[in-house]
């Protein structure tokens, strides 16, 4: 089991008029603590568990000799994912989805596939199947964000698990990828929102973005004011800046 942990202060990046005081205390530019933990669970061909201030991920992958029925003989494999937050990891009791997931986890699960399945190699991977389980056991913001940015290194320890058993010859992975959230809060752009951020802010948005710099996926919304392509630039700034710094604590965490 391996573990890494990052809870330095960072130097500040000025953005917007106002230097504004987050409840936490951190500067407009400053991920929460957050920490690493590879390996935990026992049975699962690669896990992690994610920490980023009070929302904590836990992630596995599971490799299966099968793909979907559209997938075969195609030579292709598949990355799929499902998200659930525990009852008890937010504020209030979750209902359990004990049937099916509620239009908000379908959302974040196929997030989740669409996001890893960019930075898979399929072909590489053959005619099988990763499932990525992502299970918020606590919830104070930017789950979804936490669960991709686990979710890579829970892949890139199953897959180093596949090369042992001689299923694959080479990694599958083209390169890392991460997410943050960002958003305007008392007119001033903020990096990683917790639940009260994210309550109150008048913009928000889930930035998912690889190694090279390029984008993935950007979900931003205005809950006020609708929001200036100069913000919305300052906003992808900050939300760079954080994936870089979450995508040295995963390369660490790795030890690649």
């Amino acid at each position: 089991m391996s573990r890494i942990q990052r809870c330095d202060e960072h130097p500040v990046l000025m953005v917007g008029t106002l230097l504004s005081m987050r409840p936490d205390g951190r500067q407009n530019d400053q991920l929460r603590p957050f920490s690493i933990e590879r390996n935990v669970a026992k049975f699962a061909e690669g896990s992690c568990l994610l920490k980023i201030g009070d929302t904590h991920m836990l992630v596995t992958a599971t490799v299966e000799d099968r793909v979907p029925p559209f997938k075969k003989n195609s030579g292709e494999g598949w990355m799929t994912a499902e998200y659930s937050m525990l009852p008890r990891s937010g504020r209030q009791r979750n209902q359990r989805e004990l049937m099916k997931p509620n239009g908000r986890s379908m959302e974040i699960q196929r997030l989740i596939g669409r996001a890893m399945r960019t930075v898979v190699d399929l072909e590489k991977l053959g005619e099988r199947t990763i499932t990525i389980d992502c299970d918020a056991i606590q919830a104070d913001g930017g789950t979804r964000c936490a669960a991709i940015t686990g979710a890579y290194v829970a892949v890139y320890d199953a897959m180093t698990w596949m090369m042992k058993n001689r299923m694959l010859k080479q990694m599958a992975i083209k390169e890392p990828i991460a997410a943050i959230s960002v958003g305007v809060r008392n007119g001033v752009e903020i990096l990683d929102l917790d639940y009260a951020e994210d309550s109150t802010a008048h913009t928000d948005m889930n930035v998912v973005m690889v190694e090279s710099g390029r984008f993935v996926e950007i979900q931003g919304t205005a809950e006020q004011e609708p929001f200036a392509a100069d913000t919305l630039g300052r906003m992808l700034k900050l939300g760079k800046k954080g994936i870089d710094e979450l995508i040295l604590a995963q390369r660490a965490a790795l030890g690649i």
